[in-house]
């Protein structure tokens, strides 16, 4: 791999202080002539990696070797323009980094990016690179890419190799990208998908009724006025009104926060109790109810969270898409209370835990706007059915965003 002199502008401060420079690609491949950023969660070889934390930065050594996923962009022509910010360990949807600033939301300046790959979906807004390597736990490919106006995936769980990724809760850990091109998104998808995959073609496609109750007008109105309109092609059929199995969206979301927590206790606390960072405000309290999740706790919130899967795959079976609002809500401005934000990530969080608590993959599909700002649909499809969502993708009418 050629290192390269940087010669990147930052005007959406997006980059962390400590990016390596520009790593060239191979010299052909199917991602030949595109450029992408990292989030600093992946490893690079000769370089630190800083998960969020100044404090984490200083006390570990640089990596050996570098990510999996990354080097499988590098082997394929594409070339590394620079790691980019995310929230602290990975802890918030916000895109608000107390120690390296929040990067610019250029579809909708003035609020929140969206996290944590916050710089990841930045610098492709802003047009500084052609896609970016996020990471998805909770839901931090999907929500920045919907806040930004980007496509954005989040793959099967298992199917993207995490060797040299720095783990966060990994029951529901999965790498991820985001591109603002279509036809660049579509190549990424061969190159980072790694077996697995179950084949079979979109047949049917599911409204999810109860997610569209959920979310806020101003999300549920431009894309039912999109649905309705020419411009959508989709044939919608047996719409889900509830989740099967008496499973409600509130508990759904209280086991992936339980074990969300608990698992991420497991990968940092111990780091975290011997180093006593400081923290940014909303990680901080995050990572204080963390610490207090106990086994018992964990092991109940593990046998709902088999109980969602199962409901999930009986609504999308092979073959099956379920189409639901990206997010709940608009993105917020930037720096906005953070006692308002707990109720605004608690309804995002209702729709956003879904895939991750079943394992599958989902995608955010910019479609349209409300008053300016990026509007986008999720798509759910069964496990493995990755590459039938990206088949999908490619044929959505999408002239309204």
């Amino acid at each position: 791999m050629e290192r390269l002199n940087d010669n990147i502008e930052d005007p959406v401060n997006c980059f962390v202080p400590h990016s390596p420079p520009v790593i060239k690609g191979a010299k052909s491949g199917p991602l030949e002539g595109l450029t992408f950023t990292v989030k600093d969660l992946y490893d690079i070889a000769g370089y630190k990696t800083g998960n969020g934390s100044p404090m984490w930065l200083e006390s570990h050594e640089a990596a050996t070797d570098t990510a999996a996923v990354v080097q499988s962009c590098l082997s394929s022509g594409a070339t590394m323009v620079g790691k980019v910010i995310c929230d602290e360990f990975f802890y918030s949807f916000i895109g608000e980094n107390a120690h390296y600033g929040t990067p610019t939301n250029s579809a909708a300046p003035g609020r929140i990016p969206g996290g944590s790959s916050s710089g990841s979906v930045a610098s492709v807004a802003a047009g500084i690179c052609d896609f970016s390597l996020g990471s998805d736990t909770g839901g931090s490919v999907r929500i920045p890419a919907a806040f930004c106006g980007l496509y954005g995936l989040r793959p099967t769980y298992g199917r993207l190799d995490l060797t040299g990724a720095t783990a966060m809760a990994p029951s529901f850990d999965t790498a991820g990208w985001f591109a603002r091109d279509l036809d660049v998104f579509l190549k990424v998808g061969p190159v980072l998908l790694d077996g697995g995959s179950t084949a079979a073609e979109v047949e049917h496609v599911r409204l999810a009724e109860f997610a569209f109750d959920v979310a806020d007008n101003e999300i549920t109105v431009p894309l039912q006025n999109w649905m309705n309109s020419d411009q959508c092609n989709l044939f919608f059929e047996n719409p889900v009104r509830e989740l099967p199995g008496g499973i409600s969206l509130d508990d759904a979301r209280e086991a992936f926060r339980i074990i969300q927590a608990r698992e991420i206790w497991q990968t940092f606390g111990s780091w975290i109790d011997q180093n006593a960072p400081t923290f940014g405000p909303g990680v901080k309290e995050r990572l204080e109810i963390a610490k207090t999740v106990t086994a018992e706790e964990w092991e109940t919130q593990i046998l709902y969270k088999e109980k969602v899967a199962t409901a999930l795959r009986e609504i999308v079976p092979p073959g099956t898409v379920m189409t639901l609002p990206a997010t709940a809500s608009l993105p917020v401005e930037v720096n906005t209370d953070p006692d308002l934000l707990n109720a605004y990530r608690v309804k995002t969080l209702n729709l956003i835990c879904l895939a991750g608590l079943a394992g599958l993959p989902q995608i955010s599909i910019p479609v349209t706007n409300s008053n300016g700002i990026p509007v986008s649909l999720g798509l759910i499809g069964w496990e493995g059915g990755d590459e039938a969502l990206l088949s999908m993708v490619s044929h959505i009418g999408i002239t309204g965003r």
